[in-house]
């Protein structure tokens, strides 16, 4: 039997359909709590394992975050990769004094995803669809997203995927959404991943599949789950670690401590700005003089012994906890630093009000410019994980009601959509 694929390459988490032009199914793999849909887009480099030429050989997904924890920390992780796509003044990084390009960072990862979706489907030799999102992380216009796009291009080539097309996320998983539809609808699709805020405003449904325009139009934002996990970072994180204070030079004289440390904290695609052996030695200094040094101490642990993985992982389950309660505990615990913080919601939603409005503003402006009144709206589908944030979805619902707004298979949709759209191109013609 022929199939077709669809490979979501997410900022966070990834995943691989196929699909034989009636029925999709998604790729597993093997993690330390049982096999698993999605693939976490993540390389960890462990010092002590290296080829015969004496490279560092990468770990990737959940093979990298067991052999992160086994060692742990010990060693390089690198997370939100993709995030760096369109930053053309990015070419690469140095991991253990060899130069590595971002297309063979990400070709890593594709490989091992690649090789561990073998392991449930057999050969992957059928065309391919990728997703995108229709605006990079940084990206400034056309040019930024066209540039990030072949350098994916470049990667997935390396990875051996040579027979590859671009769909935009929303509009994949909008095409997943639709084939439980037995009438047309005027849909409206949100995709919140961890970089990016996607959607597409498109005719969806039996009819809308026969042939005529579908799409009316799409947008996106560069802001999504790390921008929300990267307020907790400044506001509760950051203050705890020594943002905001002081320490005393040589002359007598009180400076604030390096606001852009924070910053970097923030991101996590670029915490290995901070492990650089200048930067390590500035905060190592600074904390015999700080006005805290244990909290200056605790900056230096975390970014020493490469704790942004596990950092990010504690600033996830609050916000996770925050979608379903009032409040949610922070705790992080890797000694000598303990923080321990009970976040509110209403705190949280204050912290990311600017990056709602953004939101807000990015959908209003698709609607306005395909003409189409929020009434004219049937239904709106939201998925990735950040669609679950209260806040979130409470935008929808009062553009749209209630009754309209809906979500679901949160981390699986797009790649689902992508094989369908896949196999609609090259099975059904």
């Amino acid at each position: 039997m022929t199939h077709a694929f669809g490979l979501d390459f997410g900022t966070t988490n990834s995943a691989l359909a196929r699909s034989d032009g009636s029925t999709t199914e998604l790729a597993r793999w093997p993690s330390d709590s049982g096999p698993t849909q999605t693939f976490r887009s993540v390389l960890f480099f462990d010092p002590d394992d290296t080829d015969s030429l004496g490279r560092v050989v990468p770990h990737s997904g959940p093979a990298g975050i067991a052999r992160y924890h086994e060692r742990m920390g010990e060693g390089r992780l690198m997370q939100s990769i993709k995030s760096h796509l369109a930053s053309r003044g990015l070419v690469g990084t140095t991991i253990y004094g060899r130069q590595v390009k971002l297309e063979d960072l990400i070709a890593r990862i594709v490989l091992d995803l690649r090789a561990g979706a073998e392991a449930t489907f057999g050969r992957i030799d059928g065309p391919v669809v990728v997703g995108r999102p229709v605006r990079y992380v940084g990206s400034k216009g056309v040019d930024d997203d066209d540039f990030a796009v072949e350098r994916m291009r470049k990667a997935l080539a390396i990875a051996g995927f040579d027979d590859v097309r671009f769909a935009f996320e929303p509009v994949a998983a909008a095409s997943h959404y639709e084939q439980r539809l037995d009438h047309d609808e005027v849909l409206l699709v949100g995709d919140f991943g961890g970089g990016t805020a996607d959607f597409c405003l498109m005719f969806a449904g039996p009819t809308a599949r026969d042939g005529r325009e579908r799409i009316l139009g799409a947008a996106g934002v560069g802001i999504a789950g790390d921008s929300f996990d990267g307020k907790i970072i400044r506001n509760l994180v950051g203050p705890a670690l020594g943002r905001g204070t002081t320490y005393r030079t040589m002359f007598g004289k009180d400076l604030k401590v390096p606001d852009w440390w924070y910053s970097a904290l923030e991101h996590w695609h670029r915490l290995s700005m901070l492990a650089t052996p200048k930067t390590l030695r500035a905060m190592e200094q600074l904390a015999h003089s700080a006005q805290d040094p244990a909290q200056l101490r605790g900056l230096v642990h975390i970014v020493r012994d490469n704790l942004g993985f596990a950092l990010a992982r504690a600033v996830e389950a609050t916000k996770i906890g925050l979608s379903g309660a009032d409040e949610a505990p922070f705790v992080f615990e890797e000694d000598p630093v303990f923080l321990n913080d009970l976040l509110s919601r209403d705190h949280f939603e204050s912290w990311i009000d600017k990056e709602l409005r953004q939101i807000a503003t990015c959908v209003d402006g698709l609607l306005t410019d395909v003409g189409i009144e929020t009434g004219d709206v049937d239904r709106v589908f939201l998925t990735g994980g950040s669609s679950q944030v209260p806040a979130v979805h409470r935008l929808f619902v009062d553009r749209f009601g209630a009754d309209k707004v809906h979500g679901g298979e949160h981390l699986t949709s797009v790649a689902n959509g992508l094989a369908v759209l896949a196999a609609n191109e090259h099975l059904q013609t």
